[in-house]
């Protein structure tokens, strides 16, 4: 039985390896040196690493791969990407050269507004709230302004600060609700700086506040907290092209393609068994932009699908249309990214990729990223309205099968090259390889 250990985040990083394998594992000396073997021979750079978060006692590698040609807006560029998932590298690489010759791939940036807020409990008179607030609300900006200096300099800063009362769905309950301009920053931390120090000025201000009585003067703040839904934070991206052109394909018709597809968002839109699964798809593509380039995939996720379910019922990110002989497709979603700051600065890889794409600006990357997700999604839905989803995935997850069998590098060649043209089903694959091994 385990037992609480006290005292573990003082212990050396030696000390906490030692004790995590002592505790869990048989084979003392192989999980250590699995756990070692991931260690980085520089020192400096795995410093780096172990300081990233806290309790660090390895490293956990993804691949880290790229997409080429991909055209966005008159311009090529090759995507990072850094994910586990067989086949979302390739299934990208393949739309981008698709619309490559199609015109590429369209995107804008709507808007940037990124949102915080101060929650908070009023036990008083609404009105006098109302009142209290509009007096002091140049205030609660005014005192930001160690905070704000810098960003304004540069654009952006602190947009709008908003009373909202939601007491009709809890009693009492109180919001200061701010939106914000971070630029290239994603701005977690000086949005949450700003709010904290509203929070800390409402509340004093409230106290001397000559038309409040006692009762209303303990204003209660919960917290102060920037918001990872960000809906007007955002992104579209999109292709087009005559149905016609849609002729890659040599087992099905243009036209009943582009027919087929159309219904295959139609049903993702109304359905949500389907939805989830179809966004799935897009988050591959944005997520693995995402890790590579050092953001937060977690928020961005978060958001998205809350973005996606914003009318009451959880739907499909992606739309498409045939009208007058074209064939649409688009994608509209909030990204709230960051070229500086946070991993931007201080990740090798992350530095490297956001080279590799020429140091984009903040907008910059959200139609790139916009772009995978929609490239991710054309791919996935080419194959289940044509050959279906399994036949190029299992072939790209062929040698994970094989590297999970222990296949020697001829074993590997031999099996691909027997399964070539042909759908890779796992036990087939199981089966070749022990008559290999058996002969």
């Amino acid at each position: 039985m385990i037992k609480p250990i006290k005292g573990f985040s003082k212990l050396t990083k030696n000390e906490k390896v030692a004790w995590v394998v002592a505790t869990f594992f048989k084979d003392n000396s192989n999980a250590e040196a699995l756990i070692k073997r991931y260690w980085n021979d520089d020192d400096a750079l795995q410093q780096l690493h172990d300081e990233f978060i806290e309790n660090t006692i390895t490293n956990y590698y993804l691949p880290f791969g790229v997409a080429p040609n991909f055209l966005i807006n008159d311009r090529l560029y090759t995507v990072p990407m850094a994910i586990e998932e067989s086949s979302v590298v390739a299934a990208a690489s393949k739309a981008a050269k698709f619309w490559l010759d199609r015109g590429g791939f369209k995107a804008e940036v709507i808007s940037t507004t990124k949102v915080g807020q101060v929650h908070f409990m009023y036990y008083g008179d609404k009105d006098k709230l109302q009142e209290f607030f509009a007096a002091i609300k140049p205030k609660l900006i005014e005192d930001t302004a160690a905070i704000t200096t810098n960003m304004k300099k540069r654009g952006g800063g602190i947009l709008d600060i908003k009373l909202i009362d939601k007491t009709k769905a809890l009693d009492n309950y109180f919001q200061l609700h701010c939106s914000f301009e971070t630029l290239d920053a994603m701005g977690a931390n000086f949005i949450n700086s700003c709010l904290e120090q509203f929070a800390k000025t409402f509340k004093s201000e409230a106290q001397i506040y000559s038309s409040f009585s006692e009762k209303e003067k303990k204003v209660d703040v919960i917290m102060s907290i920037l918001s990872n839904y960000v809906p007007e934070c955002i992104v579209r991206a999109e292709v087009s092209c005559l149905v016609e052109e849609l002729n890659e394909d040599k087992n099905i018709a243009p036209e009943e393609f582009a027919n087929k597809f159309v219904k295959a968002v139609e049903i993702a839109q109304i359905e949500p068994y389907r939805a989830v699964t179809h966004n799935k798809g897009i988050m591959n593509g944005i997520d693995a932009v995402i890790l590579a380039t050092g953001n937060d995939f977690r928020a961005v996720e978060a958001g998205v699908h809350a973005y996606a379910a914003r009318a009451g019922q959880y739907s499909s990110l992606t739309h498409a249309s045939v009208e007058n002989g074209v064939f649409k497709f688009w994608i509209e979603l909030p990204l709230a990214l960051g070229t500086v700051g946070g991993l931007t600065n201080l990740h090798p890889l992350v530095k490297l990729a956001l080279e590799m794409l020429e140091k984009p600006s903040a907008k910059e990357l959200m139609q790139i990223v916009a772009v995978a997700g929609l490239a991710q999604n054309f791919a996935a839905l080419r194959s289940l309205t044509t050959t279906g989803i399994q036949k190029g995935h299992m072939k790209m997850h062929l040698m994970n099968i094989l590297n999970q069998l222990g296949a020697t590098t001829n074993e590997k060649d031999m099996i691909a090259n027997h399964f070539e043209g042909k759908t890779v089903i796992h036990s087939e694959v199981v089966n070749m390889f022990h008559q290999l091994r058996a002969s």
